[in-house]
């Protein structure tokens, strides 16, 4: 590799996390500042798909992560009584559907165990930057000199200039001990009425401390349902979505107060270059969407990869290669999710329709369902394009 260099991460979330403990492990020295005094995982479930858990076998923790996981082998969707949805994954590549805590704590262990300096309950506000080197402007002044910067903090960053446009529905989640149900623990279910409620029920596997078998479940809401939720009556909504698919009553019940509900909020959005000068961005501060095809997890990790990958060329040569690696697979799952986000969370009336009576029987046709299950696993492009690197496992496709 190159000379090492002097790495400042913001964030301590999925990308951030995966960023510092490739880096370090690569020989950089790698400060990783969170805002919090405690870092925290924010969210309840999610899938890494297969091109995702790869990046966590590169890392050493993907045996870790399929043991607190739950494989996920289909994903089924019923609107009314049609098949709205219908993809499974490959017997040998299921996805994994996580806590977010157990993510967030198998990747806080191995930053950890790859020797990066934690600094917390600092807030970033600005960067500083040099032609050879750049500091973090933070409260007590500048941190620093680092020669990259790597913004991993999220939809929130104050260093990103993307503008992402905010998108119309968002969801509450909540996760709850798995109960006495005939729902499958190897699939995600959901329910829809036309494109404006959506239900789900996703398995998730257990928290590090604790075996109990978990499930996230989550409720679309409109950005004004969203802003009515803090006067909603908890026992109302609980009515209304048992009403609307009985069998997540046994799901709801754990519930007893809104306060177990956490509401989201989604953007869509990519800059088009991910690297600002001595920036880098990855994850939600380089690119949004919503959570539709499952891919947030996935494209952190993806991005940090890549990034590692890119940094073992000369540091003026690691941006361009950088966005090659990645352009061709962001670009892409944007657009898909672009396209299909409103079929499934809008106010629309035709979308709907033409995704049960049209899309749906349509996509049960070969070669369709290879190519769905291709969508999901995250890899019907090669995910880090044109950077070698060794494999230890079954990670993503690289040329």
């Amino acid at each position: 590799m190159t000379n090492p260099l002097r790495i400042a991460i913001v964030g301590a979330g999925i990308g951030g996390l995966a960023a510092a403990a490739l880096l370090a492990r690569d020989g950089h020295s790698v400060t990783l500042v969170e805002r919090f005094d405690t870092p925290r995982p924010l969210g309840s479930g999610l899938i890494v798909q297969p091109v995702g858990l790869g990046v966590l076998d590169q890392l050493g923790i993907g045996d870790e992560a399929r043991r607190l996981g739950a494989p996920l082998t289909r994903m089924l969707g019923h609107s009314g009584r049609r098949v709205a949805l219908d993809v499974h994954y490959r017997a040998h590549q299921p996805g994994l559907a996580m806590h977010r805590a157990a993510l967030f704590h198998i990747l806080w262990r191995a930053m950890l165990a790859s020797g990066s300096t934690v600094l917390t309950g600092q807030t970033v506000r600005a960067a500083r930057a040099s032609a050879s080197e750049t500091c973090l402007v933070i409260d007590q002044g500048d941190l620093g000199p680092f020669d990259l910067i790597v913004d991993a903090s999220g939809a929130g960053s104050t260093l990103s200039p993307l503008k992402s446009r905010p998108l119309n529905y968002g969801a509450v989640w909540a996760h709850v001990a798995w109960p006495a149900t005939d729902l499958p623990k190897d699939e995600l279910r959901q329910r829809y009425r036309a494109a404006s409620r959506m239900a789900g029920v996703l398995p998730i596997g257990c928290l590090p401390n604790d075996p109990t078998p978990r499930a996230a479940v989550f409720w679309s809401l409109s950005q004004g349902e969203l802003d009515a939720w803090p006067q909603r009556d908890h026992n109302d909504w609980c009515t209304e979505v048992s009403d609307f698919w009985p069998e997540m009553n046994s799901f709801l019940a754990p519930l007893t107060d809104k306060s177990q509900l956490i509401p989201a909020r989604y953007s869509h959005g990519a800059l088009r270059h991910p690297w600002t000068g001595r920036i880098a961005h990855i994850g939600d501060a380089a690119h949004r969407a919503s959570p539709q095809l499952g891919q947030g997890a996935n494209m952190a990790l993806l991005d940090a990869l890549s990034l590692a990958l890119a940094l073992r060329l000369p540091l003026d040569q690691a941006p361009a290669a950088h966005h090659r690696a990645r352009h061709g697979h962001l670009s892409l799952y944007q657009t898909l999710s672009a396209a299909l986000t409103p079929q499934y969370q809008s106010s629309s009336r035709f979308l709907p329709f033409l995704r049960d009576h049209i899309l749906a029987p349509l996509s049960r046709i070969p070669p369709l369902p290879r190519m769905l299950t291709k969508i999901v696993s995250g890899d019907i492009l090669p995910p880090i394009r044109g950077l070698k690197w060794e494999s230890v496992g079954p990670g993503p496709h690289a040329d």
